[in-house]
């Protein structure tokens, strides 16, 4: 494990979470002769990286080169180590709560950021949100934790991507998935038919025709938090990457570094 004698930094994982994530980040044997940087060194140059929102080349001088971590994100992000991390955490932590460690409903829904010049011509208009950028598309099960996600152009309709959402959620939960609920950007023949075909049932989530205000929506309301977890990863605040596999990677390590935490928070006291 990393040996440092700089001062930890709060996105750093500690002890037992680095014990946990180096399995996951290990691609290649420890003592393999093109090592040059300690991997929890990486990793933490990585997650700081993602919460902070700093560019690559400002990357504190304590840490490895920045082109260093950029490449290796890459290398984690191409051999889907993140993905894994997130759907062990996700079992472990429904496990701990008492549930099943696959699920039997999920909540689907998307979020548009805003591109920049670092996106370059990748992004496209969304009406909707009247931004133009990349738009990400989540399934989370009724705990708020990730299954699966999708980034695509910002006018890429959600209706859309539920066949390819609920075959992702198919594989990772062994078919076990009844009900996906979703909100009216997903009304129609269409995905209803995609989530049929994948032994799915779409239950839409209408808001109520008498309303004033913000209205919680039933089962909805789960993904909308997930959502607000993440606006602590500030690098996640708008579409800064130049591949979108960079994006999504991202995304995936933020929900991560959520779960890791919950996986290794202290107990609390009895009262």
């Amino acid at each position: 494990m990393e040996v440092s004698s700089r001062r930890p930094y709060p996105s750093d994982v500690g002890d037992e979470a680095g014990h946990f994530v180096l399995p996951y980040l290990t691609l290649m044997r420890q003592d393999a002769p093109q090592r040059h940087h300690d991997l929890r060194a990486v990793f933490n140059a990585l997650c700081w990286v993602v919460r902070t929102g700093a560019q690559w080349a400002y990357l504190p001088h304590e840490f490895p080169p920045h082109d260093a971590v950029y490449q290796q994100a890459r290398r984690w992000i191409a051999a889907g180590a993140f993905e894994a991390m997130v759907h062990d955490l996700r079992a472990l932590l429904r496990v701990a709560a008492g549930r099943e460690s696959a699920p039997t409903a999920v909540i689907l829904d998307s979020r548009t950021r805003q591109s920049t010049p670092m996106s370059g011509e990748r992004g496209a208009y969304d009406g909707a949100k009247r931004k133009r950028g990349s738009k990400i598309h989540v399934a989370v099960d009724t705990l708020g934790h990730l299954l699966a996600l999708r980034v695509t152009p910002a006018d890429a309709q959600d209706r859309a991507q539920v066949a390819a959402l609920l075959s992702a959620v198919q594989e990772v939960t062994a078919d076990r998935v009844e009900v996906t609920y979703v909100d009216q950007g997903y009304t129609g023949a269409e995905p209803a038919a995609a989530a049929a075909q994948r032994g799915v049932e779409l239950v839409v989530v209408r808001l109520p025709r008498a309303r004033r205000g913000f209205v919680l929506l039933p089962k909805r309301w789960v993904v909308e938090r997930s959502f607000a977890w993440l606006a602590k990863f500030r690098r996640l605040a708008r579409d800064y990457e130049r591949a979108p596999a960079v994006l999504a990677g991202l995304h995936l390590l933020a929900f991560a570094s959520l779960l890791l935490a919950r996986l290794c928070a202290p107990p609390r006291p009895s009262t």
